[in-house]
Formats: C-alpha cells, sequence, structure tokens
C-alpha cells in the first residue's frame, strides 16, 4: 500500500497566517518578514523572495498559536532546514518554502528572556 507524504506527517498541519521573521544561517542577506501558509509542531510553509535550497538552515522566529501546542501562545525561536522548495504564487514571494524544525526554543514565562530577545543577540554577535 503507498501512503502519500501528507499522510506520512508526525504532525498535523494546521492552515495559519502568521508573522514570521526568517533568516538565513551563515549568510548575508538579510532577514525577511513573511507570513505563513501553514504550520505544525514539526515544522512550517511560507511564501519568499530569498534564494533557498534544499538542505539550507534557517531560523524562523513565531508566535506559535495555542491550536498547535494546546498552550497559550508563545513566542518560539526555530532553527531548521529546507524541506521543500517549490513555486508559489503569492504576493509575499515567488518560492513556496517548506522548512522542517530540527529545533527550537521557547519563552514561556515573563522572567526567562523572550525568544526575540535572543533573536536580537544572536544577530549582533559575529559570526565565524
Amino acid at each position: 500500500m503507498n501512503i502519500a507524504l501528507s499522510d506520512r506527517r508526525v504532525s498535523p498541519r494546521h492552515n495559519f497566517k502568521l508573522p514570521l521573521r526568517v533568516r538565513i544561517l551563515k549568510s548575508a542577506i538579510a532577514e525577511q518578514r513573511t507570513e505563513s501558509e501553514n504550520l505544525s509542531g514539526g515544522g512550517i510553509y511560507f511564501p519568499t523572495n530569498s534564494p533557498l535550497r534544499v538542505g539550507t538552515a534557517v531560523q524562523v522566529l513565531l508566535k506559535m498559536p495555542e491550536e498547535i501546542t494546546g498552550e497559550p501562545t508563545n513566542e518560539w525561536l526555530c532553527s531548521g532546514h529546507v524541506v521543500r522548495i517549490e513555486a508559489s504564487d503569492s504576493p509575499r514571494g515567488k518560492l513556496g518554502v517548506g522548512v522542517q524544525f530540527d529545533c527550537y526554543e521557547v519563552s514561556r514565562r515573563p522572567e526567562r528572556p523572550s525568544a526575540s530577545r535572543h533573536w536580537q543577540q544572536r544577530r549582533q554577535t559575529p559570526h565565524s
């Protein structure tokens, strides 16, 4: 029996339009602001004009909705890699990009610095 790729997903996909900040790791390309097309606890799909390839490492900063995690909305800093690229007709980009999350940091407590603060610190730190 053949199982379609969409049936093999570990986490169900949800069609959410959420604001995102996307950074290509080890690249001089500026971060991009875009919007998700769909997401799950394990990955995200979004339009972009950035020159990405399958395997490219990226970071995505977003506010993960309660419908995905079952917990109150939190800020997530996700590191992952591109697993799919296809043509897109979105006004936000000509490429549709699927990213699988490899790891993420979640800001849950007010006393803990937010993921966006961590994002800013990493942005200011020179890469070797």
